[in-house]
């Protein structure tokens, strides 16, 4: 299989997540937190096979109180940092993510579906605050394309008024993607449904997985893609092998192999719904 770098890998620094959201399906694996120790020793393997590293698949990455000594490991290792946040935390934590080391912050407003809030003001005015300025990429995320019209209805009135404009009466700069100001930007997305084990095939012939991205679970497991949340598809794990011999693996082979060819060879793959994107 290609042995080349990827334009990411994903690292799960925690699976613990003070929400509850509709469109994730969380995760039945022990509730754990990165070690700082054990991400130093993935560090300099991961940067062998990328520049950028995304710190999260499932959980949320703010809870993690480690979280800056993470982000100087980055630094030291010349990884750039990439979050994904639900922006709850972001009034108390925000600060942190000012670090050298951030390439970029993304914001899911989506997910407020399903937590009970009524009111967004307050948080919504919390990730404005802190998205208005910087000089990472910061992106706000409606990944909810086909539901919650009311729900994001007002998160756009909100941007609306704090911006003098409609984002949206923009031509997007590319497919789904909005500019708000400076390396500042609105995305959006249709939902999607993740890959389970329990749902009926899709129609799934290709992904990127192992191709332009590869993930780490928060024990260490290496997985071919970042919507693999329960460590279905384990090919090694990065505290016990390098991370050269995981990939070059029979089973990572068989991955990349089946998708060169269009026949899928995991059971979890040819259940993914955002896999069939890539189909069409």
């Amino acid at each position: 299989m290609r042995r080349g770098r990827f334009s990411r890998i994903y690292v799960e620094i925690t699976n613990c997540c003070n929400l509850r959201c509709d469109f994730c399906p969380g995760t039945r694996r022990p509730p754990a937190f990165l070690a700082p120790a054990d991400f130093a020793r993935m560090a300099p393997q991961l940067k062998a096979h990328t520049d950028y590293v995304y710190l999260h698949v499932m959980g949320e990455p703010l809870l993690h109180p480690a979280l800056g000594k993470i982000l100087d490991l980055c630094g030291e290792n010349g990884l750039r940092a990439c979050v994904t946040t639900n922006g709850t935390l972001l009034p108390a934590a925000g600060q942190i993510l000012r670090h050298r080391a951030i390439h970029k912050v993304s914001v899911s407003l989506h997910s407020m579906e399903g937590n009970g809030r009524e009111d967004l003001s307050d948080y919504l005015s919390g990730v404005w605050d802190f998205c208005r300025t910087g000089t990472m990429i910061r992106c706000l995320r409606l990944w909810n394309l086909g539901g919650a019209d009311r729900r994001n209805g007002e998160i756009l009135d909100f941007l609306r008024e704090r911006l003098g404009r409609d984002p949206l009466e923009t031509p997007a700069t590319w497919p789904g993607v909005w500019v708000l100001g400076d390396r500042f930007f609105l995305e959006q997305a249709e939902r999607f449904d993740w890959p389970d084990l329990r749902s009926e095939e899709a129609a799934v012939q290709f992904c990127q997985g192992l191709r332009t991205q590869a993930a780490v679970l928060v024990d260490g497991t290496v997985v071919p893609c970042c919507l693999d949340h329960e460590g279905d598809i384990p090919l090694g794990n990065l505290l016990e092998r390098p991370l050269e011999e995981i990939l070059a693996g029979p089973r990572a082979r068989a991955v990349y192999d089946g998708f060169s060819r269009r026949r899928p060879t995991e059971e979890l793959c040819r259940r993914c719904g955002y896999a069939t994107r890539f189909s069409r």
